[in-house]
């Protein structure tokens, strides 16, 4: 096992729920931002600005190993949906924000309510072919790395489960045949985008480990 925990570099509950368990069956002591004694910050509403996964995620990782002096582990991640022509692709955790949608039940809500209205408005039949996409960074001050992963599905216009986050209830995965929301934490970290990304990750840590 690493000598210093990593870093989770998320304020998100759900992926922390995902990433730490997933991380300690690894051998990695993972913790989140609160236990790395990172208070929120209007600085971090600057960090992800970029187009495209591989740089928000890289610049997580620095940005936040600079700041905690540990290892760090980012990543940035999306919903790529072909009638939409790969949107909302990394504008997903703010596609709702970009078009004034809000909804009662929180930001997950507002941007599955405003993705499934721009389906309706393509004209395109449902179910709509897609794809989550994730890209993880690791940083350690002296060093970097970075891989991909991803996994096809299709959007379903009704809501399918209690579990997961995101657009996870309308995302049903090829692998599983059912929504990553129906799906056990363990279903869903055997095929998901973030799984496969942190997997091949690890592959190319293998012996860099600090």
């Amino acid at each position: 096992m690493p000598a210093r925990p990593w870093v989770l570099a998320t304020r998100s509950g759900g992926k922390l729920r995902e990433l730490v368990p997933w991380f300690a069956a690894r051998g990695v002591h993972a913790i989140g931002l609160a236990e790395a004694g990172l208070a929120p910050s209007h600085e971090e509403e600057a960090i992800e600005v970029h187009d495209s996964f591989e740089a928000n995620a890289l610049a997580k990782a620095r940005w936040y190993a600079a700041r905690t002096g540990l290892p760090c582990v980012a990543d940035d991640s999306g919903l790529a949906v072909d009638a939409l022509g790969g949107a909302p692709g990394v504008r997903s955790r703010r596609f709702a924000a970009d078009r004034g949608v809000v909804h009662p039940d929180g930001e997950d809500a507002a941007n599955n309510a405003a993705v499934l209205a721009a389906l309706e408005a393509s004209g395109a039949a449902a179910p709509w072919t897609a794809r989550y996409l994730c890209v993880a960074a690791w940083c350690d001050g002296d060093g970097e790395a970075h891989a991909r992963g991803e996994a096809t599905g299709r959007i379903v216009p009704v809501a399918r489960g209690a579990h997961g986050f995101g657009y996870d209830p309308h995302f049903v995965s090829d692998d599983l045949g059912r929504t990553f929301a129906e799906a056990t934490l363990d279903e869903k970290a055997a095929v998901s985008h973030r799984a496969r990304a942190f997997d091949a990750l690890m592959a190319t840590l293998a012996g860099r480990r600090p």
